[in-house]
Order: C-alpha cells, then structure tokens, then sequence
C-alpha cells in the first residue's frame, strides 16, 4: 500500500515513468539545471527478462541493473524520484498531476513514458515462462538461444512473419498455428515458409511441457507433443495512453494498439506534452527508448528557454 500524503510542489518538468525513456530525459533535464520530478510506478516492461542485448556498451545487462545505474545517474543531478503511480492529470496555468499516495505536483512541462502492458496468449505455462524460454523478440533473445528447437505460437496469420524472422537464429522452426485456420495462410505465406525451412503444424496448443524447470516442449490438444526448448509468442500489446488521452492527445490506431502522434521529438498534439519509449510505439527497444528521451528532453530546454526569454522580452516593452 503507498501511504497518503497531502503535499503540493512545483517544478519545471515531471516525467511520468523511470524506464529507460523516463531516466534518460531525466538525466538530460537535470543536467540542464531544470527542476526535475520522476514518477515512477515500478512496472519495466522488461522485468521478466534476466538480460537485455542490443545496447552498445550494455549488452548483457540485467534490466533491473541497468534502472539502477541510472537512478543513480539522475540523482546526481538534483532530480527527484518517488515510487508511486500517477492516477490523474489535469491542465490550467500548469499540469497537476496526482498519486495514488495523495501527492500533487505542478510542472510547466510533461513527459508520458508509461510504456505499455504486454498481453500473453492465454495457453497453460506461457506467461509463468515469458521472459526465459517463452519469448517474444529474436533481437533480444535469439543470439543466447540460437540453433536451438523453435517453436512459434501462431495466434494471428501475422504470426508467419515471427516465424521467418526467427529462422535467422536456428534452422530448427515449427510454426504451430494454434488459433489460426491453415486456410489463413497465402500461397506466398507457405512458399516462403517452405523456403526458410519453417514446418507448419496445425492444431491447437493445449500447454507447455516442463521438466527441471525448462521448457520441453509443446503438447497439442490432440495429445500429440513436440519437442521445443524455445517457444516464440506474440503479446497483444496494450499502450498505457489514460494520461495522454484525459489530457486530450490525439491517438493513432496501429496494428499494435493506439498510439499518439507525435513530431520527431516526442510532442505530442496537446502543447507542453512529450512521451517517449513504448507509449509511442510497440517496436521501442530499450536503447530506442533512452534516445527518444534524451530527444524529448533536449526539446523541452529549448522549448522552456525560448518561452522565459519571451515572457522577458514582453516585459522589457514599453507599454503605450
């Protein structure tokens, strides 16, 4: 339970989640000498994961090492971080923003990094293993499991696409079709499968098989198993937009979910408002996410700057 406080504060820039897009605009801000406010819930999108691997420099890091890096960082800069989540939003001279612990900040500026929620098929023994041997992105992933026994969990024709992509990694892929009707499939669909050496098996997936606590394989409801000791999903993604859209921002439908549109440095249509990592889109990796924050972070100092120097600028002109 988060205890209540009742307490007021204003500063100049609030971010709204401690990802990876959250720290990293904060690190720009507070470097900036901009007074800081990080809110964070605590809930990584990558928290399953023991690793991470793609990010020159970090490639390997745990996820939760990689947070705690760069709290550290921020914090060396004067910004504030609390552990509480953000429950509502508003706009007047300022935003206000609420905690589910009672607190009240005011900022000029906003950052929405709140990421999203990934949503797991629902087959027995998939989400307790999401993250180790049930995993959903080959750049990620692939390399510490390559060559070996794939399995892809079809749950949209999409699911083909996964399929060819992770043939990168082994030679050893079977697409089980799952909830998708083999009548689904193009002809282009399996010409393309047959070419990457990917074996295409109907039915669906009743569970997982695991033994010594390490996927086995996969059991279909026919009875009939496969031996797999990796099996590739695709999560329904589910974008945490409440904030942007109580504050009116403008969403785009995707295949992924709806997102707001935003300019190439994160603002989006409501004025004063940036977001950054996966609250943008589904296909943000961790190194894509710290880059978008930094690019949110640089706008709002120029942003904040060219608003001061005019506001003093007015007062400097004689009034008639």
């Amino acid at each position: 339970m988060t205890e209540r406080t009742e307490r007021t504060e204003t500063y100049d820039v609030i971010v709204v989640g401690g990802g990876a897009a959250g720290l990293s605009a904060a690190l720009v801000l507070g470097r900036a000498r901009l007074r800081t406010l990080v809110v964070d819930a605590g809930e990584p999108r990558n928290a399953p994961s023991s690793h991470m691997q793609g990010y020159l420099s970090r490639d390997g890091m745990s996820p939760a090492e990689f947070l705690a890096a760069g709290r550290e960082e921020i914090a060396r800069y004067g910004v504030q971080l609390v552990r509480d989540r953000v429950v509502d939003v508003g706009r007047a001279e300022d935003f206000a923003v609420t905690s589910a612990g009672g607190r009240t900040a005011h900022a000029r500026r906003l950052v929405v990094a709140t990421g999203l929620k990934d949503e797991l098929p629902a087959v027995p023994g998939v989400a307790e293993r999401f993250g180790r041997d049930v995993l959903h992105c080959p750049f990620c992933h692939g390399w510490e499991v390559r060559d070996e026994p794939f399995g892809v969990l079809a749950t949209s024709p999409a699911s083909v696409h996964q399929a060819l992509i992770v043939s990168r990694w082994s030679k050893d892929v079977r697409l089980f079709l799952h909830t998708v009707a083999e009548e689904e499939l193009t002809d282009q669909d399996l010409r393309r499968l047959a070419a990457a050496g990917v074996d295409v098996v109907p039915g669906e997936v009743a569970g997982l098989m695991v033994e010594d606590d390490r996927l086995t394989g996969v059991r279909l409801v026919d009875g009939t198993t496969h031996a797999r000791s990796v099996l590739y999903v695709a999560p329904r993604a589910v974008p945490r937009t409440g904030l942007l859209e109580k504050l009116g921002a403008e969403l785009r439908e995707t295949p992924f979910g709806a997102y707001p549109v935003v300019d190439p440095t994160g603002l989006t249509t409501v004025p004063g408002v940036w977001a950054a990592g996966n609250a943008i889109g589904f296909a943000e990796q961790v190194v894509h996410a710290a880059s978008g924050g930094y690019r949110a972070a640089a706008a709002i100092v120029g942003d904040l700057l060219m608003t001061d120097l005019d506001a003093a600028v007015r007062e400097d002109v004689p009034q008639a």
